[in-house]
């Protein structure tokens, strides 16, 4: 076979794995056998080859075959299919093989690792916290150490990028990775071999009692374990007495479709509509709680903002439309297209959106977009905030015609995120100059991490969130100790900045220390929320459910 019938097989079979998946590209097929082509068969080809889709074929067949030098075949086809998805919605996407384990790794629920939680904030790998058991535990790894070399590469003060340092420590089950450590108290490098093993992702990133009666969680993603770790999450506090609940789906950017179901079951009564999609031939298909959800009876308060999208807000919209808590923050996102990943044979895929979601109302949550114009899409937050829209709920209009009512009478608005039932504005009150200066420098984080390592010995017993209250509540000159160390940075302290700032600054670093803990994320999220306005409006709202049902029942009695 000469060189230029390899080429043409060859193009062939990367048209046949990639670009057949989505045209359909037949022209060969309604050609006659024969020795000699009439002048209609070839009228009739060369019409079938200047159609759209059979255009692609040929130019690519023919680029294989009688293109004058020899090309890369695969990197071509490699190059196009992401600009050939950037001409339908946002969210239809091409992942080459090489970002497939990136893309999916979060939403799968474990990754092959060492096992610990680390920050790069001094351009050094700090170790902030170890998986208990973890293959970073069983071989001695502790929380404060410094990874200065990851094999026979020095990483300590390199500046390399965070993704690269992660890659380095992620590696198949089973190989091993050779860490030297820098360990406060030793003057020698401290040498440890880990063994790489299956690290759990937990979707459930903060899980405590706000108070005795209400519970928080935070779910930062819909991942294949969500509800799982949602029931045991409610279990546990349950069984602390938790009789109301904020749960938080801030940042949470959506995942799989069917997680969001499950947990919005958790919380409907039978026969309550979830969600329904529509495919481009109007085929519906509609989810319905079915009664076997065990915390209907919770009073809900959900949180969400402009980051929280796809199955976020199918989870919200249902909640909303079936009146069923109180949805607390700012708009969401507006993606309310549902992609099916399609794969390759290479191991590479595709997402491409099948079907458009409502919630149970027949709201759209997709905000407007243009084919081919991702640019202008993604700028709509931007625009939100430059229109005012965070920090006012007047900012935000909604056509007549987007307008729906819930069973119990309130007024619903579709056509661009879920507009929630209490609009929180983000705050920017306490955030002066000085503020801005030590956290945009990093000084603040920074003085967080050495004061763990001062107070490693003792952060290190804490169990409890109890027990963290009362150590950094002992800390009565936290603050000033902290001033003094970013002027020694080279902050100069501006005392009427600071005295504004105090109790945003003040949580951040109760917050920060927190996370160098064994409580790691519980700890932050409940030093934070002393300055979290929409987890403070939140329960406020469940407090006032609580006194009201209280009055009532007291009514009752009398």
């Amino acid at each position: 076979m000469d060189n230029g019938r390899k080429g043409y097989w060859k193009s062939v079979s990367v048209l046949l794995l990639v670009v057949a998946a989505i045209f359909v590209a037949g022209w060969f097929s309604g050609r006659r056998s024969g020795r000699f082509a009439t002048e209609k068969q070839i009228e009739r080809v060369l019409g079938e080859i200047s159609s759209p889709t059979n255009k692609l074929t040929y130019t690519l067949s023919l680029i294989g075959s009688q293109y004058v030098d020899e090309v890369p075949m695969d990197s071509i086809v490699e190059h196009m299919m992401p600009r050939l998805m950037e001409q339908l919605d946002p969210h239809s996407v091409y992942i080459p093989a090489s970002e497939m384990q990136e893309v999916n790794e979060p939403l799968e629920g474990e990754f092959d690792g060492i096992g610990v939680v680390f920050n790069m904030a001094t351009d050094t790998v700090i170790v902030l916290n170890v998986i208990p058991s973890g293959p970073s535990d069983k071989a001695g790894i502790r929380g404060g150490d410094r990874i200065i070399k990851i094999n026979d590469s020095i990483v300590a003060g390199r500046k390399i990028p965070q993704n690269e340092i992660v890659r380095s420590l992620r590696g198949k089950r089973g190989t091993e990775v050779r860490l030297a450590l820098e360990r406060q108290g030793i003057d020698a490098l401290v040498e440890v071999t880990v063994i790489r093993d299956a690290i759990p992702l937990k979707s459930i990133e903060a899980s405590f009692m706000m108070t005795d009666r209400i519970g928080y969680v935070k779910l930062s993603q819909f991942a294949r374990t969500s509800y799982a770790e949602l029931m045991q999450a409610l279990s546990e506090l349950r069984g602390q007495g938790m009789e109301q609940l904020v749960f938080d789906l801030r940042g949470n950017t959506g995942g799989y479709l069917d997680q969001a179901i499950a947990i919005a079951n958790e919380f409907l009564p039978a026969g309550d509509m979830i969600v329904y999609t529509e495919d481009r031939n109007r085929h519906r298909m509609e989810e319905f709680s079915d009664g076997k959800g065990g915390s209907a009876d919770l009073d809900l308060a959900v949180l969400i903002d402009e980051a929280s999208a796809s199955s976020s807000e199918i989870l919200a919209g249902a909640l909303q439309d079936n009146d069923r808590g109180t949805i607390v923050g700012r708009r969401s996102f507006g993606k309310g297209l549902v992609q099916r990943q399609v794969p390759f044979a290479d191991g590479s895929a595709l997402r491409i959106t099948v079907a458009r979601y409502f919630t149970p109302t027949g709201r759209s949550i997709q905000k407007p977009y243009v084919a081919g114009d991702e640019e202008s899409y993604r700028e709509d937050i931007v625009n939100r905030y430059l229109h005012n829209e965070f920090f006012s709920a007047d900012s935000i209009r909604f056509a007549d015609s987007l307008r729906y009512t819930t069973p119990k009478g309130r007024t619903v608005y579709g056509g661009g995120g879920i507009m929630p039932d209490m609009f929180i504005p983000l705050d920017t009150t306490d955030v002066t100059k000085y503020f801005v200066e030590v956290s945009g420098r990093n000084i603040l984080y920074r003085y967080t991490i050495e004061y763990a390592d001062r107070h490693r010995d003792q952060l290190a017993k804490i169990a409890t969130l109890d027990e963290l209250r009362r150590f950094l509540d002992a800390d009565t000159g936290l603050l000033d100790d902290f001033v003094r160390y970013a002027a020694r940075h080279g902050v100069r302290p501006v005392q009427r900045d600071i005295a504004r700032s105090r109790k945003l600054m003040e949580a951040q670093l109760r917050a920060y220390i927190s996370r160098n803990t064994a409580l790691e994320s519980n700890g932050f999220y409940d030093n934070i929320q002393s300055v979290d306005n929409a987890v403070i409006a939140a329960k406020r709202v469940l407090e006032e459910q609580y006194a009201a049902r209280r009055e009532d029942a007291s009514d009752v009695g009398r």
